[in-house]
């Protein structure tokens, strides 16, 4: 049977750090209110000139580094990200050209804080169909270009990064043996950007009503979401008979600490079990499960033939899990 394998991972995150303390100086919050409510304490922000692009590249290389590989070995890029360099063209051409991956064709991938595992289920398709033997797959936000920094109860949430992972076709008992992916547009508005797209173009009346930055209702998305993913982890396990004891790593969506240790709990998973890099880097969406999954390669949280559970959840809404072998 033909599977598609993670072969190499690669992450990056801009060096200027905005820490609790930061904020305490530009709104009316404290670092114990964020870390209490949230887990973070400090998050990462892309400069004036980076886009997501610029850091989805420097992930790719770090990827392509680990792999071995050459940008013309890889056959099709996806980049998952709702914070992409402009809305025509794909982010994911932007970064075929910079990578000089001539065969690969390209495209974007926009399922919020979803949107790798989307990324993931689709390259796994594409893989196990036989279209395609290499595939990369990148998440990149700039999310703090679409933070209302007025607003408290979103402006301490998000941070810029970029994950990547390259996967690969092979006949052997590992990779990814499962992805599940879910959504629900009827609660589209509790997380979302309204302005920028054909519903409600750029203007001045945009501009005025904040209509580019992201809305979020935060303690409605907060109690779906841990309903949601301790159904989505047990539903991933249940279809490959698998129990939450037998799996070496949760890599869960980075959004708050709270959820993280909910849904850990709820299935009876210790937190030694689970990444979580929040609390260095808060909410990056769809870059964070690669993000986090590079940390725990290169710390040597993940070995041969362990079992890794991915999972998250976000605006759409959407919820994705994928289950691999190592």
């Amino acid at each position: 049977m033909i599977r598609a394998r993670i072969i190499a991972t690669g992450s990056y995150a801009p060096e200027k750090v905005l820490t609790n303390f930061d904020l305490e100086k530009m709104v009316d919050t404290s670092d114990e209110w964020i870390t209490e409510r949230t887990g973070i304490k400090e998050r990462r922000i892309a400069d004036e000139k980076q886009a997501a692009s610029d850091l989805a590249y420097v992930a790719a290389r770090e990827a392509l580094k680990g792999s071995g590989l050459k940008a013309r070995d890889i056959e099709l890029i996806i980049v998952a990200t709702v914070t992409g360099d402009m809305s025509l063209p794909a982010t994911a051409c932007i970064l075929q050209d910079r990578l000089e991956a001539k065969r690969a064709a390209a495209f974007d991938v926009n399922a919020a804080c979803s949107g790798f595992i989307y990324g993931l289920s689709v390259a796994n398709a594409f893989i196990k169909s036989g279209a395609y033997r290499r595939v990369l797959v990148v998440g990149a936000e700039v999310l703090t270009k679409f933070t209302d920094w007025e607003d408290r109860t979103t402006c301490v949430l998000f941070g810029d990064a970029a994950g990547a992972a390259i996967l690969e076709a092979v006949n052997e008992d590992r990779g990814i043996l499962c992805t599940k992916i879910h959504s629900d547009g009827s609660m589209w508005d509790l997380l979302h950007t309204p302005g920028g797209g054909s519903r409600y173009p750029a203007s001045k009346e945009t501009l005025r009503k904040k209509q580019h930055f992201i809305k979020m209702k935060g303690n409605e998305t907060f109690k779906i979401a841990v309903r949601t993913l301790e159904g989505l982890v047990l539903e991933t396990l249940d279809e490959n008979k698998l129990k939450p004891a037998d799996l070496a790593l949760l890599v869960p969506h980075q959004a708050n600490l709270r959820i993280i240790q909910a849904t850990a709990s709820r299935i009876g998973l210790p937190m030694d079990k689970v990444a979580v890099n929040l609390d260095r880097y808060g909410n990056t969406s769809a870059a964070s499960i690669p993000f986090a999954l590079d940390e725990a390669v290169r710390c040597g949280r993940v070995r041969d033939g362990d079992y890794i559970l991915l999972e998250a959840f976000g605006g759409g809404l959407t919820w994705a899990s994928a289950l691999i072998r190592w």
